[in-house]
């Protein structure tokens, strides 16, 4: 019987032997005790705290534990089993708001906190300690076991954001809290809701009806956006969209804050504006009639930020009615969300319309404004200061600092560090949300199976992310944040494969030391998560495990290199019409890809086994990713 036992802890220990590892975010301190504790169905839980969100954050994870088939019993003296939630009595200046310490042995779990955020936070972190099984829907366990451990844990930044964008497609209630509720076990915990575009205005406004009856609504078109989708035609009828109700908003808030997440509404403008134009086209200079777009090409870009709107898009600042707009739209957005900031978007705004509007030239002489910069700035301070009689304080995206930035302002980076820099050296607060490490519209993969668009953005690029610039002041940096765009996103389903594993390394920047940050380390816990995400049927991207391929010309060949980010794997591959990969040749250094109607096959392998997706990439295809 000893020898079956010896056996058995073995095993387990061989299974858990690596659960520190598949943490995310990695926590500060973790200390493996050498033991094991079991659930049944006669552990104790006591709640020592009256707080009311300790005793909600409790009661959520009582509840899921039991849907898993273990009943926690808080009235079970005789149990040798206890699980015992407290707020720290002398505060632990270490742990912050959202820190904790979590201690598990045989018979005991721990879990304390300064605050209820650190106590939702350690029961994420002890969720991650059970085994990938348990995420698996609708599935009672038999069994759950769990390594003993000694975690202080605790984040770097405050802001460790997710944005959505649900204007370009409309996402419904449940599919929001979805989003919310992953983004949350990551420890993530601000969410951008981008609820205002061109495409559509989805957060009900009552004293402007027409932003919904209007706004909320555009004609049907498919396949991606851009010049392929045709314009609207006459009296053609707007059924694709929707928007949120005033309850249907509190609903999620109150669902977020349950989940230690503040929202942070966006309202874009004084760009992006053609569905608020499209309901009040008397806010624009030309007064004319627009349409909400249904994703058509109605710009030009000329590269380094340079564009032209073929339809005026943007609201009127020399118009004192626009101001009455505003004031209405952020007096009801206001009351709606109680976090301190309200995001008024700020980026992409086109000059031209009101560079060639006499009434507009009129006024920038009458105040002074010399240019179009300068108009935008003096539209900003102006919404600062709406929204500051709200209560509430302006975010917006780093465009907002051209012409001069307002006095109370907090700066999105999103056009790389520059604008984050500027804001910090002027002494404003700072998000960092630079496009190169945290746009999850971005293709994560080979284009052979991903949707191209306009850059790339890797797991392990992603990963490197560092908030901190050398020359700024940290104290200015409230963290990062990545923004999922929804052009390219029309469902939940995809909108987690392009966010995860991506909002993963994010949250690891946002949440761990700077000097706890290791890829291989990172990557290994990842697999790890893409089982649970499997498990719990989410989707997710695999595209790390998937070869990379880098063409280039030598010697006037061309040639090939495979390479791939993660440990211990193998790459095979054709190049002579033949398939799967497996029965090609091993990958040892680059090779010449010969003339010839030919295509590559590609793939990844551990232990003889497949993990990536195979890649077919024919020759005309590859000659044009070599770099001039």
């Amino acid at each position: 019987m000893k020898t079956i036992l010896k056996i058995l802890l073995v095993i387990i220990t061989i299974q858990l032997s690596n659960a520190q590892n598949n943490i995310i975010p990695v926590p500060v301190s973790y200390k493996s005790n050498d033991s094991f504790f079991t659930f049944d169905n006669t552990v104790q839980i006591k709640i020592q705290s009256e707080d009311e969100k300790v005793i909600q954050y409790t009661e959520n994870f009582i509840s899921l534990l039991k849907e898993k088939g273990f009943q926690l019993d808080s009235n079970n003296q005789k149990s040798k089993k206890t699980i015992t939630i407290s707020l720290l009595k002398t505060i632990d200046s270490e742990l912050g708001n959202e820190g904790y310490n979590l201690k598990i042995d045989n018979n005991t779990i721990s879990l304390s906190a300064n605050k209820p955020a650190g106590i939702f936070n350690g029961f994420q972190t002890l969720r991650q300690l059970f085994p990938p099984k348990f995420e698996q829907n609708n599935q009672k366990l038999s069994t759950l076991t769990i390594e003993g451990c000694e975690i202080k844990d605790y984040p770097r930044f405050k802001w460790r954001g997710l944005m959505l964008d649900v204007s370009r497609h409309f996402f419904t209630v449940d599919e929001v809290k979805t989003y919310i509720d992953k983004m949350s076990q990551y420890k993530l915990n601000v969410f951008h809701w981008h609820l205002t575009d061109d495409e559509g205005w989805r957060i009900e406004i009552k004293s402007l009806p027409k932003l919904t009856e209007v706004g909320a609504w555009r004609v049907e078109r498919f396949g991606a956006f851009g010049k392929s989708r045709p314009y609207p035609k006459p009296d053609e009828k707007a059924t694709y969209g929707g928007f949120y109700t005033q309850e249907q908003i509190k609903d999620v808030v109150k669902y977020a804050a349950e989940r230690n997440i503040t929202i942070v509404p966006e309202i874009d403008m004084p760009g992006h504006s053609m569905a608020a134009l499209a309901a009040y086209p008397e806010l624009s200079t030309k007064k004319e009639p627009k349409f909400v777009s249904p994703g058509v090409k109605f710009s030009e870009w000329y590269g380094n930020g340079k564009f032209k709107m073929l339809i005026e898009n943007t609201l009127n600042p020399a118009d004192e009615n626009v101001y009455d707009f505003v004031d209405k739209v952020f007096t009801e957005v206001a009351q709606l969300f109680p976090g301190d900031y309200i995001h008024m978007g700020g980026d992409e705004a086109y000059h031209g319309y009101w560079e060639g509007d006499k009434d507009v030239q009129s006024f920038m002489k009458e105040h002074d404004i010399a240019n179009g910069k300068e108009l935008q700035s003096y539209f900003v301070k102006r919404v600062e200061k709406i929204i500051s009689s709200k209560g509430k304080k302006l975010i917006g995206w780093d465009e907002i600092l051209e012409g001069g930035l307002a006095d109370e302002a907090t700066v999105m980076s999103w056009r790389g560090m520059k604008g984050g820099i500027e804001a910090a050296k002027l002494g404003h607060d700072v998000v960092m949300s630079p496009s190169t490490f945290a746009y999850l519209d971005y293709t994560q993969g080979d284009y052979s199976v991903e949707n191209k668009v306009y850059a790339d953005l890797s797991l392990e690029t992603s990963y490197s992310f560092e908030p901190v610039p050398d020359t700024v002041d940290p104290k200015f940096i409230l963290g990062g944040q990545g923004n999922l765009w929804a052009e390219k996103v029309p469902t939940m389903a995809f909108a987690f494969y392009m966010t995860y594993p991506r909002a993963m390394a994010l949250s690891e920047t946002f949440w761990s030391p700077k000097k706890s940050k290791d890829w291989a380390s990172f990557i290994n816990r990842v697999e790890n998560h893409f089982t649970r995400f499997d498990n719990a049927n989410l989707n997710i991207s695999k595209a790390v495990l998937d070869p990379i391929i880098t063409v280039y010309e030598k010697d006037g060949k061309l040639m090939c290199e495979l390479k791939n980010s993660i440990p211990n794997t193998e790459i095979f591959y054709t190049i002579n019409n033949t398939y799967p990969a497996k029965f090609g040749l091993k990958y040892t250094g680059p090779f010449e890809i010969p003339e010839g109607d030919l295509s590559l096959h590609t793939q990844t392998f551990r232990n003889g086994i497949a993990i990536g997706r195979p890649l077919k990439v024919d020759r005309t295809d590859l000659e044009k990713r070599v770099k001039k």
